[in-house]
C-alpha cells in the first residue's frame, strides 16, 4: 500500500527546515547556478531538492556537498558512489540483480554486464553524508535513501520527511509512496514500497527455546511494521522444526514450495497462534508506538550484531531508525548512533575499525541494565 504524495516543497517550508540543521546556511543557488551544476556533472536535481537548495545552500561540514565552492572531484565521486557500491557488491558479496540476464562465471565478464545496466538506471543524487535523493527532473516527494553499497533503506518518506527525521527525531511513521526503478528493489522488491528494508539477519538457534525466541523476535518486528522476505519466515520455520518445535502448521511453513512464497506470512501467523505468541506480544502501552516492543527488538537487534548474525553497519542502521529516532532520541543510545554515523559516512575507511566500534559499544549497551539508563 502506498501513502499519498506529499505537497510539494515551497521556499519557505525548506527555510524552515532549514533551521534545524547542524550546518551554516549560505545563499541559496540560483537558477543558473543549479543549471550549471547540473550541465558539468550531468544530472538533473528532483524538484524538492532543487528548491531546498535554492531556500539556502548548507554548508560548513563535508558531509554536505558544496554545490557551489566543493572540489568538482570530491562531487563527483561522491555521485559514483551508489553505482559503484553496488559494483562492489557484485565482485566481493555475490549480488546480481534478478532483471539482468544470467551471471556469466567469469567476473569480469559479470562486471561488464553489471556496469553496463547500472549506465540506465535513476541517478542517486547525495543530500547529507550517504543519504541520497532520485534526481529526476521536475518531480518531487520521492523517499530519501540511506545508501551504502547494497545495503539501502528509506530514511525519509521525502525531502522534508527526511530532514525532520535526520535531524530532530520527528519523522513520519507512515508508509513511503512508491520510488523510481531500480533502487526500489533493494527495499521491498520493487515499487510498493513500505519505510525500511526487512532486517538483513542470519538467524541461528541451537535449541529449540532458541528458536521460538527468533520467531517471538520476528513477531516483533511485524509488530512495529517492519516486513520480511518470505524466505526469512520460511527459514526460521525451518529452524524450528528442525530443533523439534512442535506445531500443524511448522511443518507447512518450513516445506513452502518457492511457488507459493506468498502465502508464508499467513503460515507464519498461524505458527504463531499455535505457539501462543501474540498472547506473549508487548503491548502498546504508552505514547510512543511499541515503546517496550521497540526496546526489546533493540537488545536483541544488538544480540545479533555481537554474534555476528546482523552485520554492524545493517544493524546500526535498523536501530537508529526503528530504536533511537523512534524512542524519542535516547542518550544512553546516542554513542551507537555516532558510531554508525562514523561507519557510514561517505569517507569512512574500510578497514574494519569502525565495525569493531560498533560491536564493542553494542557489547558495552548489552553489559548493563535494560532499557539503559540515560
Amino acid at each position: 500500500m502506498t501513502a499519498h504524495l506529499p505537497p510539494s516543497l515551497t521556499p519557505e517550508d525548506a527555510r524552515k527546515l532549514q533551521h534545524s540543521l547542524r550546518a551554516e546556511i549560505g545563499p541559496g543557488l540560483s537558477e543558473r547556478e543549479l543549471d550549471a551544476v547540473e550541465a558539468r556533472f550531468g544530472f538533473t536535481f528532483s524538484a524538492d531538492h532543487r528548491v531546498f537548495l535554492a531556500a539556502g545552500l548548507p554548508h560548513g561540514s563535508r558531509r554536505w556537498p558544496d554545490w557551489r565552492n566543493g572540489d568538482p572531484e570530491e562531487l563527483a565521486w561522491r555521485l559514483s558512489q551508489p553505482v559503484e557500491g553496488v559494483l562492489f557488491d557484485v565482485e566481493h558479496n555475490g549480488f546480481w540483480h534478478p532483471a539482468w540476464s544470467p551471471r556469466p562465471a567469469k567476473m569480469s565478464d559479470a562486471l561488464h554486464i553489471a556496469r553496463s545496466e547500472l549506465r540506465s538506471v535513476p541517478q542517486l543524487i547525495p543530500v547529507y553524508s550517504h543519504r541520497y535523493l532520485p534526481g529526476t527532473a521536475g518531480e518531487y516527494g520521492h523517499p530519501v535513501l540511506s545508501v551504502h553499497q547494497t545495503d539501502i533503506i528509506i530514511y525519509g518518506n521525502d525531502l522534508a520527511d527526511y530532514i525532520r527525521h535526520e535531524f530532530t527525531g520527528r519523522g513520519s511513521s507512515l508508509p513511503a509512496h512508491a520510488t523510481v526503478d531500480f533502487w526500489s528493489y533493494f527495499i521491498h522488491g520493487g515499487p510498493g514500497i513500505d519505510v525500511a528494508l526487512p532486517t538483513p539477519h542470519t538467524l541461528c538457534a541451537v535449541s529449540a527455546q532458541e528458536a521460538v525466541e527468533n520467531l517471538r523476535m520476528l513477531a516483533l518486528e511485524r509488530l512495529i511494521g517492519r516486513r520480511h522476505y518470505p524466505h526469512q519466515l520460511i527459514e526460521a520455520g525451518i529452524t524450528a522444526l528442525g530443533l523439534d518445535v512442535e506445531t500443524e502448521s511448522l511443518p507447512l511453513l518450513a516445506g513452502l514450495p518457492r511457488a507459493e512464497h506468498e502465502n508464508a506470512g499467513a503460515l507464519f501467523d498461524q505458527v504463531l497462534d499455535e505457539i501462543g505468541l501474540p498472547e506473549d506480544l508487548t503491548r502498546d502501552d504508552t505514547g510512543i508506538p511499541y515503546e517496550a516492543a521497540r526496546w526489546e527488538l533493540v537488545r536483541w537487534w544488538l544480540r545479533l550484531i555481537v554474534s555476528g548474525s546482523l552485520a554492524p553497519g545493517a544493524g546500526g542502521d535498523v536501530i537508529t531508525y526503528e530504536g533511537w529516532g523512534t524512542l524519542a532520541r535516547p542518550a544512553s543510545l546516542r554513542p551507537l548512533v555516532d558510531k554508525v554515523e562514523a561507519y557510514d559516512g561517505w569517507d569512512a575507511p574500510k578497514d574494519g575499525t569502525r565495525e569493531q566500534a560498533i560491536v564493542a559499544e553494542a557489547e558495552r549497551l548489552l553489559a548493563g541494565p535494560w532499557p539503559p539508563l540515560d
